[in-house]
């Protein structure tokens, strides 16, 4: 949607500037002001954007007449040129607002040096500069709307969609050789990641893409729901296809072992698994179809046969490990039911079976405690600046700040572009310093920039050989060139989430057939563009390093230490919650706990690239992550099972599972303590207790298929994985039960 409202605003503003008889040249700069005005506002609400646009236009009209004024002067302006970089940067402390004005004016002075911008051409160009905003606000508000209920209700719709590809990865998993499995495994990880990317997305447009509250807390639980049942029938569906009981850790982890295939479709599962295949492209189907109406039609009665497999005595005759699958087909068809509910309201119950009804009559009683009074928080201040008092300690804090630290650095990194830029040419040194200004945006340590700038110069090297071949195929049809730039443009926003080469790719050829038209294009030009590339990554990587560092080390170990803290607080909140203790905002625990996870697995990257000479450290490094993902989905899980206590009629709070939780968030407090202070004392306590409990509590075993016993198989899993932790943390773990210690 990006792409294709920037996509419409330079189209837009192209053809008023054509009716109105402007040059080459006004038609680049009206292009390139247009796509910035569109794609650097990224904030939710409509009131917003507007604010935002309207400010916008007289900092690029103060840029490009600063940019023009000043071209003559060079000492003069490339003075203003890093002060302007230093503003641009240091304004994102001030939220997008402030991020937004920064990269209009840094990107407005850019185009005044690109299209050689003179004060006597000002006049027009103020001219060209209003019209792009305007258009560029026609489209946004008018042509391509993005309200928070419109991107929103995309998002459902994407995560039905992501569900309904993880369906299809699970069947591809039911039928696939052993010589095909890897490969299934494979496409299932992905599809699941999508999956929980999709929700994490929705959560962070519940809150003004909902009418209130109520209606925010009921999607995410409903979204969680679907979320959780559809990863746990992969697993479910791995342990049917596996010699032994497969580990959630298979799921996330890509290099993972697949897993011993097993007898799934011999002689004891034979004749179920045709009816198990049918059953999850029915499924598939159910999901699909989740918004049309199905009053008297084949997905209802579908429907109504998947969601009987709640009932023991509707599953079929099969080993423990098939008939589980069919219990999580049967919490998936209830989980798209949920779904389907909170986001279309309430649909015709005439033709429901006795299995569907329970499962309406469970989601209102689910929605009354959703809709219950919520529990103020205390208090928090305001967040203020760590540190002593005094000058000195203001001054550190601030150069703490990560606005104020990367500031600093890019405008150090300029000043090397600049400099190194003049040497190779007096004409496009620019190109520099853009590409020190672009590695740094969304970064936060010296690995990540090192691999944004290698992505950089990769995706350039193979854009200039794609746009030598377009500018010949142009050649003087100017209308083919902004053609084919509206379509590049297009690629580039569409590829930008899922290759940063790849968007730099479609960059670099867009510039050569802007060089095209403007009659600056020649292969002298296209070279120069690499070299002046390279130089820019190569002082924004200088400055990384030099310039308040920030090692890739120590930001990941911040972010390790607050993936566990989120950790520890979902477990001993939802096992305080199963065991009769006071209710909490769970879900919104478990989403923090998400977030930070993501944002640990962004920082890793640089540890796990394929560049990484590293190789015993990338291993360790996935491993980590991948153990890490597994206590998540845990986490999630059980905090989806203790949100609905004590209202629910099925589930109960039970005390045993308070002792079974302790020792979880006894050694989450340690490892969270060792990644901070590596002196911190401790050990990781291991031991058979919480899997015994099923066997020895006074009470009895739960039955394998009960709430209770699904939670303690969550906290087994939780404890293995925490524990786990302890080898790569480097924190020993003391055997409780042979009463000895050992090193992990």
């Amino acid at each position: 949607m990006a792409g294709l409202r920037t996509v419409a605003a330079i189209a837009l503003t192209l053809l008023v500037l054509a009716l109105l008889g402007t040059g080459v040249t006004y038609l680049v700069a009206g292009a390139m002001t247009a796509m910035v005005s569109t794609f650097a506002i990224k904030e939710k609400q409509v009131r917003g954007q507007a604010i935002t646009l309207a400010l916008g236009l007289p900092v690029a009209l103060a840029a490009m007449s600063l940019g023009a004024l000043l071209s003559t002067r060079i000492i003069a302006g490339d003075a203003l040129f890093i002060a302007l970089i230093f503003a641009a940067v240091y304004s994102r402390r001030f939220g997008e607002r402030g991020t937004a004005l920064g990269l209009i004016g840094f990107q407005i002075y850019f185009v005044a040096l690109f299209v050689g911008a003179r004060p006597a051409d000002l006049p027009v160009l103020w001219a060209t500069l209003a019209i792009a905003s305007v258009c560029s606000a026609i489209v946004r508000f008018a042509v391509v709307p993005e309200t928070p209920q419109r991107v929103l209700k995309r998002l459902r719709d994407a995560f039905r969609a992501r569900v309904a590809q993880v369906v299809t990865s699970q069947i591809e998993l039911l039928d696939a050789t052993p010589d095909h499995l890897e490969k299934a495994l494979d496409d299932l990880r992905r599809r699941t990641a999508r999956l929980h990317e999709a929700a994490l997305m929705i959560q962070g447009r519940l809150e003004e893409g909902t009418r209130d509250a109520a209606t925010a807390a009921l999607l995410q639980r409903r979204v969680a729901d679907a979320e959780i049942a559809t990863e746990r029938l992969g697993v479910l569906l791995l342990n049917a296809r596996s010699a032994e009981r497969a580990d959630t850790l298979t799921l996330h982890l890509p290099d993972a072992p697949v897993p011993a295939t097993g007898n799934l479709v011999t002689a004891a599962d034979g004749d179920v698994i045709g009816t198990l295949r049918r059953d999850l492209n029915a499924l598939r189907l159910l999901v699909a179809r989740a918004g049309t109406d199905d009053r008297g039609t084949a997905l209802a009665h579908v429907r109504n046969r998947l969601l009987g497999y709640r009932d023991e005595e509707r599953l079929p005759r099969a080993s423990d490990a098939v008939q589980d699958v069919f219990r999580g087909i049967g919490e998936l068809a209830r989980a798209v039911l949920g779904l389907r509910l909170a986001l279309d309201g309430p649909q015709d119950e005439s033709g429901d079976s006795p299995a569907t009804t329970r499962s309406r009559e469970e989601f209102d009683a689910e929605d009354v405690s959703l809709a219950g009074p919520e529990e103020p928080e205390g208090p928090e201040g305001p967040e203020g600046p760590e540190g002593p008092e005094g000058p000195e300690g203001k001054v550190r804090a601030a150069l703490r700040r990560p606005t104020t630290r990367a500031a600093f650095q890019v405008s150090v990194g300029s000043v090397l572009a600049i400099v190194g830029g003049e040497f190779l040419s007096t004409q496009r040194w620019y190109w520099a310093v853009l590409t020190c200004w672009v590695v740094f945006l969304n970064t936060a340590s010296t690995g990540e920039i090192l691999v944004k700038g290698y992505r950089r110069l990769l995706g350039t090297v193979l854009g200039v050989v794609a746009g030598v071949v377009l500018a010949g195929l142009v050649g003087h049809h100017t209308w083919l060139a902004f053609t084919l730039v509206l379509v590049l443009i297009f690629a580039m926003f569409f590829t930008a989430p899922l290759s940063y080469a790849l968007m730099s790719f479609f960059v670099t050829a867009t510039l050569g057939l802007l060089y095209t038209l403007l009659n600056k294009y020649t292969l002298a030009v296209l070279v120069l563009r690499i070299e002046e590339t390279a130089l820019g990554a190569a002082c924004g990587i200088i400055a990384a390093v030099l310039v308040l560092p920030v090692h890739t080390d120590r930001r990941t170990d911040e972010l390790l230490g607050t993936v566990l803290d989120r950790l520890g607080d979902v477990v001993s909140a939802a096992v305080r919650q199963l065991s009769g203790g006071p209710a909490s905002d769970l879900l919104s625990k478990a989403r923090d706990l998400d977030t930070a996870l993501d944002d640990l697995r962004d920082s890793t990257e640089p540890l796990t690239h394929p560049i990484s000479p590293l190789r015993v450290r990338r291993r360790t490094v996935r491993y980590l992550v991948a153990l890490l993902e597994t206590c998540a989905y845990h986490a999630r899980s059980l905090a989806a099972t203790a949100e609905l206590v004590p209202q629910s009629r099925t589930v109960t709070a039970d005390p045993r599972l308070e002792r079974a939780g302790r020792r979880i968030a006894h050694n989450i407090e340690v490892l969270a303590a060792r990644v901070k202070d590596g002196k911190a004392e401790g050990e990781v306590e291991s031991g058979a207790s919480i899997a015994s409990m099923l066997k020895t509590d006074a009470s009895g075993a739960p039955p394998s298929d009960t709430v209770t016993a699904r939670v303690l198989r969550h906290l087994q899993r939780l404890d293995e994985g925490v524990v786990g932790l302890a080898r790569p943390v480097g924190v020993p773990v003391a055997d409780r039960t042979e009463r000895k210690t050992t090193r992990g």
